[in-house]
């Protein structure tokens, strides 16, 4: 008995050590879990983020084609309104996938900013179906709609913890005329 006595503490040691690498170990796992499938979710954020601004970027191009055939854009190719309603119509029917993944994933301010920006969007839209010719409102629509999209692409990098990025306006040279 007093050799087991002599011998308790060592195994006592023992014991305690196998708990603490087991608590350890469980904790480590744990944790890279919590982290692996925090990124995870991250990419699939970023993903349904992306896809929506590319589907709402669709429309916008495909309006500035329409816009310029009525006169009111100088995009170097215009579209006429029936041959663009198709191309919208496919558009719009491709946000709204991407959409319902944004409402899924997104966080709210994410998803109120692109809230803003397709409305921004269906205005312009509405405003072409009209036919309209007045190259000042379709300035000022143009204009919302990049402010919107700057909005949302801000709020999508505060949501992903990104660096501040660029405002996505290109300032291009003034044509040269011969």
């Amino acid at each position: 008995m007093s050799a087991f006595i002599q011998q308790l503490p060592a195994l006592l040691g023992v014991v305690i050590g196998a708990l603490g690498s087991y608590v350890a170990i469980t904790r480590g796992d744990q944790a890279r879990f919590r982290r692996e499938q925090a990124a995870r979710w991250e990419e699939r954020r970023l993903t349904a983020y992306a896809d929506y601004a590319r589907s709402l970027k669709k429309s916008v191009t495909l309006t500035y084609r329409v816009a310029a055939h009525l006169g009111n854009d100088p995009h170097p190719h215009p579209l006429s309104p029936e041959e663009a309603a198709p191309q919208l119509a496919e558009a719009a029917e491709a946000r709204d996938p991407a959409g319902e993944a944004l409402l899924m994933l997104g966080s709210p301010d994410v998803v109120e900013r692109a809230r803003e920006w397709v409305v921004a969007v269906m205005d312009m839209e509405g405003f072409l179906r009209d036919q309209t010719r007045s190259p000042e409102t379709w300035s000022a629509l143009l204009q919302r709609q990049r402010t919107a999209r700057e909005r949302y692409y801000a709020a999508v990098r505060s949501d992903l913890a990104l660096p501040p990025g660029h405002s996505g306006q290109w300032r291009l040279p003034a044509p040269r005329t011969p």
